[in-house]
């Protein structure tokens, strides 16, 4: 078991993250399984627009920059920032899995980072467990594509 340099181990992450408030205890061995923790540069490339979206993360440290893909005359536009104790992904648990955004470490940031086709399986072996997961990404979708549409509302109204 990896162990983080407080002493926290992969289980305890878990059981802080919000993300799984109220989780029953029950699934949380399904969760390690799939699990390890990550850190990642500042400045460093997270997932890549329209590449597979082949893992979910939980952010314990650091923040996450969520991407546009490139804007001519603007660049990358960054539609939200992710730091502790936030979900970045949702693009993992429905077909065809590619990601939508691109996203970046804007700081150094360490991240509980599933394989999404291990956490897919899980889903499907145990419907319960599925069914509770849909609803949590289902929750991070709604606040992303809020925060997309404000952001790009923004955008519009700074450019006029």
């Amino acid at each position: 078991m990896k162990t983080l340099e407080d002493n926290q181990t992969l289980e305890d992450l878990l059981a802080r993250h919000p993300f799984w408030n109220n989780l029953p205890a029950q699934y949380f061995p399904l969760l390690i399984e799939c699990a390890v923790i990550e850190r990642f540069r500042p400045g460093e490339q997270i997932f890549k627009r329209g590449y597979d979206a082949e893992h979910f993360y939980l952010i314990h440290h650091g923040k996450i920059a969520l991407e546009t893909a490139y804007v001519p005359g603007e660049g990358f536009i960054t539609i939200q920032t992710l730091g502790a104790g936030e979900a970045l992904g949702w693009s993992w648990l429905f077909p065809p899995h590619l990601w939508h955004f691109s996203a970046r470490a804007v700081e150094p940031t360490e991240a509980v980072v599933f394989k999404a086709d291990a956490l897919r399986n899980k889903a499907k072996e145990t419907p319960a467990f599925g069914y509770d997961l849909a609803l949590r990404v289902g929750a991070i979708m709604m606040r992303q594509l809020q925060s997309t549409r404000i952001r790009l509302l923004d955008i519009c109204e700074v450019s006029q």
